[in-house]
C-alpha cells in the first residue's frame, strides 16, 4: 500500500502504539491500515448420499471442481453468505444449514466456513461462474479435479461422518498443500 485511502498522502510501514507487527500508517493523517484476511462462505449441498459440486467457469483454478463458495460480504452472515454463493454459483436452493467447519489458511489469509446443507430439490444448473453442476457421491467424485485443498477436505470430513446421526464441526489450519495420491 504506498498511498492513504482516507487522504491520499504516502504511507510508510511502522509498529503503531500498542501494536505488535508492522502496519501501514499514513505520513499526513495518521491512519493506520489494518490488512486482515478474506472471509469465504460456503455450503456443501447435499441431496441423499449425494453431494452438488460446480466446475469452475472463472479463474482461479477454472476448470476444475468446487463446493458453492465465495467471499462474504459485508451486511450478511457466514450462513447468509454461504446459501447466496450456493445459488449464485448453481441456481440450487439449500436449507438446514449445519456447520461443517472453519478452516484458517493463514499462508493465504483466507478463513473458509463452510456448510452442510439440504437441498430442497435436485434442481441446479450453471450460471457464469460455474460451467457445469453435478450430484456426486463419494465414489464419483472427481477426486484429481478439486480445485482447492479447503475442497477436499471438506469432502472427506463430510464422507466421514455422513453416517453420524450428530455430524461433529471442526476447526482446522492448513499449511502449504502437496497433493496426495489416492
Amino acid at each position: 500500500m504506498n498511498y492513504c485511502n482516507e487522504c491520499g498522502a504516502n504511507t510508510r510501514q511502522a509498529i503503531p502504539d500498542g501494536d505488535n507487527r508492522p502496519r501501514h500508517i499514513c505520513s499526513s493523517c495518521d491512519t493506520i491500515h489494518y490488512q486482515n484476511p478474506k472471509v469465504i462462505a460456503g455450503v456443501l449441498p447435499i441431496w441423499g448420499d449425494q453431494v452438488l459440486l460446480c466446475r469452475r467457469e472463472i479463474e482461479p483454478r477454472r476448470g476444475f471442481w468446487t463446493l458453492p463458495a465465495g467471499f462474504l460480504e459485508n451486511g450478511e452472515s457466514s450462513v447468509e453468505g454461504a446459501i447466496r454463493e450456493c445459488y449464485e454459483e448453481s441456481l440450487a436452493m439449500v436449507e438446514n444449514c449445519r456447520l461443517l467447519g472453519v478452516f484458517d489458511i493463514p499462508y493465504i489469509d483466507q478463513v473458509y466456513i463452510l456448510y452442510r446443507g439440504d437441498l430442497t430439490a435436485p434442481q441446479f444448473a450453471p450460471t457464469p461462474e460455474s460451467s457445469e453442476v453435478a450430484l456426486f457421491n463419494q465414489a464419483e467424485v472427481p477426486w484429481g479435479e478439486l480445485a482447492f485443498p479447503v475442497v477436499e477436505m471438506a469432502l472427506d470430513l463430510h464422507f466421514q461422518q455422513s453416517e453420524q446421526p450428530q455430524p461433529a464441526s471442526h476447526h482446522l489450519v492448513t499449511r502449504p498443500w502437496r497433493p496426495q495420491a489416492r
